[in-house]
């Protein structure tokens, strides 16, 4: 039986663009299983549909062979040990405990960037992103962070690499996060937003955007900008 991955809107769910996108880039075959946002109250179709899978109601989820694997950390941990053929993540293992506490940090973090800046990848909101920019000192303070962690990173890779030189674990946990870069325009460094444009070439993330830009859904609930599409 195929890998299933249960996930929510492309345009909208961060946290299932992660996994997809790491399935996505690594060649990994997997079966797409959308439900796509209604509402998150107890009763909506989305929760009950996802308790069949997870108790939490929550996105994503991969299911194997009956085994339900949910929170992104989680799934990316078992698809590194159920495929070590696809390095997932890095080989050398001070490398890899740096890309795990990295992910990590992304996985408790980083909330004012999240929370202020939702991922919406069909909008463009500069102008959004500029007044964020102005008003929110959490949000500078979250990127700041951000950029810090990545020119360290990336210090030490070759020019025009990912964090750790090839794709790994890590470049698709921050994929939205280029996303969000992209959306509201922040403004990071030019190194890093090159790297933020190689994040957003990446076949796997191109993938995901085209799923996302032709689902023509309207969620106003993670709409806090926007009135209509």
């Amino acid at each position: 039986m195929a890998l299933q991955l249960y996930i929510g809107n492309k345009n909208y769910s961060s946290w299932s663009m992660r996994p997809w996108v790491l399935m996505k880039q690594a060649g990994i075959p997997f079966e797409e299983v959308m439900v796509r946002f209604d509402s998150f109250d107890a009763d909506s179709r989305f929760k009950s549909k996802l308790r069949t899978v997870n108790p939490l109601g929550k996105v994503p989820v991969l299911v194997d062979d009956g085994l339900a694997i949910w929170d992104t950390l989680a799934i990316a941990e078992y698809l590194a040990e159920t495929f070590p053929q696809k390095r997932l993540w890095p080989l050398d293992p001070k490398a890899r405990a740096r890309a795990r506490s990295v992910c990590a940090e992304m996985h408790s973090g980083f909330g004012a960037l999240r929370n202020h800046c939702p991922m919406n990848i069909e909008a463009l909101l500069p102008d959004v992103g500029r007044l964020i920019w102005r008003d929110k000192p959490d949000v500078r303070a979250d990127v700041a962070r951000l950029c810090g962690m990545w020119s360290d990173l990336l210090a030490s890779q070759p020019e025009g690499s990912l964090l750790f030189g090839d794709f790994t674990i890590a470049d698709a946990y921050f994929a939205p996060v280029c996303m969000r870069i992209n959306t509201y325009g922040l403004p990071v460094p030019a190194d890093l937003a090159a790297y933020v444009a190689r994040v957003t070439a990446l076949p796997g993330v191109q993938a995901w955007i085209g799923d996302a830009l032709k689902e023509h859904d309207f969620i106003d609930f993670d709409e806090p900008y926007r009135l209509g599409r």
